[in-house]
This record gives structure tokens, C-alpha cells and sequence, in this order.
């Protein structure tokens, strides 16, 4: 029996599938542990050792839907409730121009 080519033929069991919380193929069957996140742990699987693997799952690679609008709303004091001030229409705007 070698150790290569005819011994991969043999490999159709998978011992990963796909993690229900982090979405890749690290979650163990028989374990009930992603290799990845660490699901079922409450707290996301993270070292510091593995500084380019904090940086691909840190906050803004993904879609931000709150915190995106969370700076501008910063700038403004988070004002809420107020109505714009009307625009200037009409020759007032054309002279500025």
C-alpha cells in the first residue's frame, strides 16, 4: 500500500461541514466544534497569534448595515427630529455660480 496517489482514491468521507455561524467548511461532525469560530462556544475563536486571520473577520469587512451610517450621524451630533432649512431658489442661486 503507498502513501500517495492510490490512497486518495479512497478519501470520500468528509469529517468537516459547513458552520451554521461562521459559514465555512471547518465545523467537525463527530466533535460538534467549528474549527474556525469555535461554534457552539458563546465567544468567537480568536488569537492573537493569527494576526492576518483577526484581520479578515474584524469589523468593516462585511456589510457595517448600522455602524456604516453611525460617523455621519457623529458629525452631526446625532441630532434627530429637525426639518432642513429650505434652499434658495431662483436668481439668488444663479449669481453664486
Amino acid at each position: 500500500m503507498t502513501k500517495g496517489t492510490s490512497s486518495f482514491g479512497k478519501r470520500h468521507n468528509k469529517s468537516h461541514t459547513f458552520c451554521r455561524r461562521c459559514g465555512r467548511r471547518s465545523y467537525h461532525i463527530q466533535k460538534s466544534r467549528c474549527a474556525s469560530c469555535g461554534y457552539p462556544d458563546k465567544k468567537k475563536r480568536k488569537y492573537n497569534w493569527s494576526i492576518k486571520s483577526k484581520r479578515r473577520r474584524t469589523t468593516g469587512t462585511g456589510r457595517m448595515r448600522y455602524l456604516k451610517t453611525v460617523h455621519r450621524r457623529f458629525r452631526n451630533g446625532f441630532r434627530e427630529g429637525t426639518q432642513p432649512k429650505p434652499r434658495q431658489r431662483g436668481p439668488a442661486a444663479a449669481t453664486k455660480a
